[in-house]
Order: C-alpha cells, then structure tokens, then sequence
C-alpha cells in the first residue's frame, strides 16, 4: 500500500476538502486509542497517565500533520506520533493488555511506518 493510500496526502481538486475519515491512520490510531482507555484501569497508576497522553498523542499528532501544507511539517509530526506509538508499545510490554490492543498497536506502527517510509 502506498502512502497515499495510508494519508491521502496528494492535492486534491480545488473546492474539495481532506476529512480525517480518508486518512486510515488516522482511524486506526483513534481505535487504538479507545480500546486503551477500555482496558487503562488494569495498568499500574504510574504507567496508566502515561499510556492515556501517549495513545492520545499519536491521533492528536496525525491530526495535527493531516492539516500541514508541506511534506517537511507533516513528516515532523507523523514522526512524533510514530514515537508515542513506540512508548504505548513499550508499556504493553511491561504490562500486556487485551492481546487485540497489542494487535492494533502493531497495525498502526506499520501503517505510520509506511506514511514515514513513503514521505518525501
């Protein structure tokens, strides 16, 4: 799958708008995202803020690079979303969850990984 296809970043006609319901990372970050909060009351206090502003951060930062004009700004936030995807991760690993949220963090990093791959 090509980036376009994951961001559906290319120009579109004038008059036309990008919805965030056309960039697929970006649902995939907001389901990863709510099945954190679903299961964030089974990790310890200490990590449970953490992984809330982390899962919350890779949609806020997809959002955030989805409404930039350049390759350069918008690759700068998906690369700060990748990383707080990369500490969601890390926190699975000292405390698995549900193995569907271990899953959805997968997809979404390749699928973040792919926009990073692909971006110009």
């Amino acid at each position: 799958m090509d980036s376009e296809a994951l961001c559906n970043c290319s120009q579109k006609k004038e008059g036309e708008l990008r919805t965030m319901n056309n960039f697929r990372s970006y649902q995939l970050a907001l389901n990863f995202y709510r099945a954190v909060i679903a299961e964030i009351n089974k990790l310890p206090s200490h990590l449970r803020d953490q992984m809330q502003r982390a899962s919350s951060s890779i949609c806020l930062n997809l959002a955030e690079g989805w409404g930039k004009q350049t390759n350069k700004d918008r690759k700068k936030f998906f690369q700060i979303a990748f990383g707080s995807l990369r500490e969601c991760q890390s926190i699975l690993d000292m405390h698995p969850l549900e193995q569907n949220i271990h899953s959805q963090a997968d997809h979404l990093a390749a699928s973040i990984y792919k926009l990073l791959r692909n971006a110009p």
